[in-house]
């Protein structure tokens, strides 16, 4: 499943539409140099299609690249990070 996620930085969260509907990754900025994700949500009909997965890792390679460190609120968000290794070292202690 192709689609683009945009990134509304004065929304705090990161969007994509699919069959015309919205899933999004929301985060709050706690600081100059941390993220928190703080939801995830697909509607239930596309549920089940790695939507929450390709929009995570697209939240977490921003803050990557950015320098930021990230505080997973979020519990999907946590469980990605627990099986991603390459984003372990970027939670907030």
């Amino acid at each position: 499943m192709d689609f683009e996620i945009n990134h509304l930085i004065e929304k705090g969260r990161f969007s994509a539409i699919v069959d015309g509907q919205e899933a999004i990754l929301s985060y709050r900025k706690e600081d100059e140099s941390t993220l928190n994700f703080l939801s995830v949500y697909v509607p239930e009909s596309l549920r089940g299609g790695g939507i929450a997965a390709k929009i995570v890792k697209h939240g977490l390679e921003y803050a990557k690249e950015n320098n930021f460190r990230v505080i997973p609120t979020c519990w999907y968000v946590k469980k990605y990070i627990e099986r991603h290794e390459e984003y372990q070292d970027m939670v907030a202690d």
